[in-house]
């Protein structure tokens, strides 16, 4: 009975240093997770639209364009892009 005991002992002490060394590498990626996040979380600032020229209408168009440049690259919510576009075609 002594040596089911050691051996019992034994078994239960690798199970939790398994467990420990899995919690350490889960808190790494939980930690990795969250700094990828961080980055993701700030994007960068919206360039601004540059102010009409007196090319008219191109460069209303060349504005749009912009415009929808800047909302495909994410530095624009579609509701910023609607905002900018109404704000242009109003001549403002």
């Amino acid at each position: 009975m002594g040596a089911a005991m050691i051996g019992g002992t034994a078994y239960a002490a690798h199970k939790a240093g398994q467990r420990s060394a899995m919690a350490a590498q889960q808190e790494a990626g939980n930690e990795q997770l969250e700094a990828q996040q961080a980055q993701q979380a700030t994007p960068p600032l919206p360039a601004a639209a540059p102010p009409p020229a007196a090319g008219g209408e191109t460069d209303m168009v060349a504005q749009l364009q912009q415009l929808a440049q800047l909302k495909d690259q994410g530095a624009l919510s579609p509701e910023e892009f609607e905002t900018a576009k109404q704000k242009l075609l109003a001549g403002g």
